[in-house]
């Protein structure tokens, strides 16, 4: 059973963390954060659940989060529930409210996290992703152009 979640991104400044501070804005995991398609993803997801039996499935970011990071940094399962375990950036990628230093699931859900998205599907993600930086990029360029316009000559 799956349950449509809030997809609305929380605030780095809502994030609670325990011992004090904020997350770096400029944190990888906090960037993909903000250009993933989650809606999108969502989409794909949900529709591989019945809506109103079976046990609740673990949000589209938890699944398909831990999935980019054990991609991206070429972990095992174990070590990615570990890594997730360990930083918050990671877990703010997963949409948690507040870090949390327990294990967000067992390692041996990696292997039904994989199987609720195609190779087709990832690929596409991929390619999304990478336009929305290369967006990122260039807007981020475009301000710094103009800031050095504003300045006196």
């Amino acid at each position: 059973m799956y349950k449509k979640h809030y997809n609305g991104q929380l605030s780095i400044e809502a994030f609670h963390l325990p011992f004090g501070g904020t997350l770096d804005p400029d944190n990888r995991w906090v960037i993909f954060s903000s250009l993933m398609p989650w809606e999108e993803l969502e989409e794909t997801y949900v529709t591989q659940f019945s809506p109103m039996t079976g046990a609740p499935a673990k949000s589209v970011r938890l699944a398909f989060g831990a999935l980019f990071i054990k991609q991206r940094l070429g972990l095992s399962e174990e070590e990615t529930v570990e890594q997730i375990r360990e930083n918050a950036h990671m877990q703010f990628l997963l949409d948690f409210a507040g870090y949390s230093s327990k294990a967000p699931f067992d390692p041996s859900m990696m292997v039904h996290f994989r199987k609720r998205f195609t190779e087709e599907d990832l690929n596409r993600i991929n390619e999304v992703i990478a336009e929305r930086r290369k967006a990122m990029v260039i807007e981020a360029t475009s301000r710094l152009q103009d800031d050095d316009n504003l300045q006196p000559a």
